[in-house]
């Protein structure tokens, strides 16, 4: 069975006993529009209690094959213009997202991710709640939101305040991209494969007469290295500055970290949303003693804030956005435009829920 949906840009199947979900967008590289998360979650919602299928595999399609780009993330030129319109999609879109998300976390069946080329942003949200997350040479994995005035969503909080030390809070501010088997010695990634592996591996899905979805997830971790080699980060030097109180301390210190990789960190932050880094790093630490569900709401809440606490033009990610994306002359104008500036009244805003409990849009989420 195979269903195309969303014009195409989700293509959903039934491989033998296997449901098959590929994100089909290569020109954009798969970033998710509200179609497509729609498309995703009514293929899970329907196999969740269909018997037949034992288990899910997700992958996105390249523009030279059905391997490629994972997804790159949201569809921030949407974004933009929905915040600028005041299009209520823009809401809808977040609370559909974080939806979908905590259904893969929570999902009864294997979900396996094939987590080849970038997989950014939304894109680790539809993979990090895996139970087998696969990449391989040419994955690239970030949340680099802090890039664009925004904060590491999609249960970000919660999947990076859960790397050891304090990697969670320099991948969230930095937005550092790791490579395949980097993202292994994470801990956001169980399984590496050659690339050219991928098509027989997934084919194999239809073929392979499994009995149950413990012998689905069996077959695939028989085609994997699921050696985690050592961090390529210095590990000491990320726990001594991302440790400390706050970005301005975290900034001092790198200025007098003589070394390659404080200069580039350094070079990182100073590109970035000075109040969005103080936000995000609110964020992380407060979701390290989160569960998922309260997690999602917080950051519901959040990325309201990031578009309505100064609407239009004057939010924050609006200005990001416009600056990398739309007129591309990457010189956003960060309001405030230094870390210094930063205000505790200004980050404490952001963590205000904009509903009561009774009506946040994602009361639902156990």
């Amino acid at each position: 069975m195979t269903i195309s949906s969303a014009e195409s840009n989700v293509v959903v199947e039934v491989q033998g006993r296997v449901g098959c979900i590929t994100l089909n967008r290569p020109k954009a590289l798969n970033a998710l529009s509200l179609d497509m998360i729609r498309a995703i979650t009514h293929a899970l919602v329907s196999w969740r209690e269909d018997d037949h299928v034992l288990a899910i595999a997700v992958r996105g399609a390249g523009k030279e094959g059905p391997f490629g780009a994972f997804c790159a993330g949201g569809d921030i030129r949407f974004f933009h213009q929905a915040a600028l319109t005041g299009n209520p999609e823009l809401e809808d879109f977040f609370t559909e997202e974080y939806s979908l998300n905590h259904l893969i976390h929570t999902f009864p069946k294997p979900y396996i991710a094939f987590m080849d080329g970038i997989v950014m942003g939304g894109g680790m949200g539809i993979s990090q709640g895996a139970s087998q997350r696969i990449v391989t040479e040419r994955s690239k994995l970030a949340m680099p939101e802090t890039l664009i005035g925004l904060f590491p969503d999609v249960g970000g909080g919660y999947f990076l305040s859960r790397c050891a030390g304090r990697l969670g809070e320099y991948l969230a501010l930095t937005g550092h991209a790791l490579g395949g088997r980097e993202a292994m010695a994470a801990g956001l990634a169980d399984g590496y494969i050659d690339s050219g592996r991928l098509p027989g591996l997934w084919a194999s899905l239809a073929r392979t007469p499994f009995e149950n979805g413990a012998s689905v997830e069996r077959w695939c971790a028989s085609h994997l290295s699921t050696t985690a080699p050592a961090p390529s980060w210095p590990m000491k030097e990320v726990d001594r500055v991302f440790g400390l109180d706050t970005v301005a301390d975290m900034i001092t210190a790198l200025t007098k970290t003589d070394s390659d990789w404080g200069r580039s960190t350094l070079a990182a932050l100073r590109l970035r949303s000075p109040l969005m880094l103080a936000v995000t790093l609110e964020q992380v630490r407060r979701a390290r003693g989160m569960g998922l569900a309260d997690d999602l709401r917080m950051e519901r809440g959040l990325v309201r804030r990031c578009f309505h606490l100064r609407p239009g033009a004057g939010s924050e990610t609006a200005e990001g956005i416009r600056a990398l994306a739309i007129d591309k002359d990457h010189k956003p104008r960060w309001h405030p435009a230094a870390i210094e500036e930063v205000s505790a009244e200004q980050v404490s805003a952001f963590f205000l829920q904009p509903w009561p409990a009774h009506a946040h849009p994602l009361k639902a989420l156990g």
